[in-house]
């Protein structure tokens, strides 16, 4: 009983860990460009210090996570962007601003190298329970939008920081109580070179073929699927930036029979998420039953197709290209996930988690400076050109992964 509701908690933590980071964008594109008499580029650039501190901090959190306790770093997270957000609701110019959304990149850091380390921990089915708990971030990031409207219609736009404030704080008092307060220590690892692990294997017609020994002291290996993970990590960074941050504006411009409606706005910005969310869903269940590297190519080549869709598309057509491009970069996330906690030795997961959540949200934060100035000059059609092209490379990056029989198996390497 108790695992399951860490588990859940640790759902909600990733919903509310997107959910915090993309208010402000809702805020800037529906009711800041207006109330503090800016233009949508130079005021989005205020959120790139929460951006950067959402990946600088990565590391350090997964570092002092494992050295720590990575139940004690979640506790730190609930309270920490709870009283961030409470703070966002008080400030009254872009500069404070900045400085409330820095503090929230900045605890927000902690979920990414901490959470999905405890994930991968607590699953075997890795693909799955990834997917399900990347579905809670991907809903927070389409409540964000729809949340935000809300309040903007309802309450006002400081009682979106307010209330979620509040909820988190009350969830950070929960996971106190439910988390263990001994965290079991990792088995001893033997020594780097001389771990070997049998891997059976199935032919195409179903029958056992003869076990493959992984001789994990082949560095070369581990070097190939890292540096995918990271070089995908970073141009992923970029797609899933500048889909979730700008769509709220996309679709403002794009459809023009809802574009002066807040609520219905964030509605199909919900929409288009939650049909991503679905598509993680169905990837994270195709990791544990067909090869991770014929995921991975479908994946980024649905990419390519909807990116390109999407920069003609307005109104019912941009729609359909949203829902498409969301669902297929949603669908990459859980994809590098399942390829560190396959290749990492659990006690250097978070750290590892680190790294490559440090790769994306920097890119994430570099984004937001991009999407400004091709908004500014060119437009979103643009933009949405170097998006296919970014899943382009993705897609050639993937042809260099090993083959199934490696990756389509738990194994423990030296990292």
């Amino acid at each position: 009983m108790r695992a399951r509701l860490q588990f859940l908690l640790l759902n909600v933590a990733h919903f509310l860990d997107h959910l915090f980071m993309l208010i402000f964008a809702t805020l800037a594109a529906l009711v800041l460009v207006n109330q503090w008499q800016l233009d949508y580029a130079e005021l989005i650039l205020y959120a790139t210090p929460g951006f950067i501190a959402f990946g600088a901090f990565a590391l350090p959190a997964g570092w002092l996570a494992d050295r720590w306790s990575r139940h004690g770093m979640m506790v730190v997270f609930f309270i920490g962007i709870g009283l961030s957000s409470i703070a966002c609701a008080l400030v009254n110019s872009p500069l404070q601003m900045s400085i409330g959304l820095f503090f929230i990149g900045l605890f927000a850091a902690i979920y990414h190298p901490v959470g999905i380390a405890l994930v991968l921990g607590a699953k075997r089915s890795d693909g799955l329970a990834v997917a399900v708990n990347g579905v809670w971030g991907n809903m927070g990031v389409a409540c964000a939008a729809l949340l935000t409207a809300f309040f903007i219609d309802n309450g006002g736009w400081r009682s979106a920081f307010v209330v979620l404030g509040i909820l988190s704080i009350v969830l950070g008092f929960a996971y106190y109580l439910v988390m263990p307060r001994i965290a079991p220590r990792s088995k001893p690892e033997s020594k780097p070179g001389i771990k070997e692990e049998q891997l059976s294997t199935k032919s195409a017609t179903g029958n056992t073929t003869k076990p493959v020994t992984a001789d994990l002291a082949d560095n070369t290996l581990l070097v190939r699927v890292f540096a995918v993970v990271f070089l995908t990590t970073a141009l992923g960074g970029l797609v899933f930036q500048s889909t979730t941050f700008a769509l709220p504006k996309v679709l403002a411009e794009r459809i023009t029979f809802f574009s002066d409606n807040a609520l219905w706005i964030g509605r199909l910005a919900f929409l288009a998420f939650f049909i991503g969310s679905v598509g993680q869903l169905i990837v994270g269940f195709l990791l544990d039953k067909v090869p991770v590297k014929r995921v991975f190519l479908t994946v980024a080549l649905l990419q390519v197709v909807f990116f390109l869709m999407a920069v003609t598309a307005t109104n019912e057509l941009a729609i359909v290209a949203a829902a498409g491009y969301m669902l297929a970069a949603f669908g990459q996330i859980p994809i590098n996930d399942v390829l560190v906690g396959r290749v990492s030795r659990p006690q250097y997961r978070s750290r590892i988690l680190g790294v490559r959540y440090t790769i994306t949200i920097m890119v994430m934060a570099g984004a937001i400076p991009l999407i400004a100035a091709i908004h500014q000059n060119m437009g979103f059609d643009v933009l949405f050109k170097v998006l296919a092209a970014a899943a382009a490379t993705v897609f050639f990056v993937v042809l260099t992964l090993p083959t199934a029989r490696l990756l389509n198996h738990k194994v423990l390497a030296s990292a």
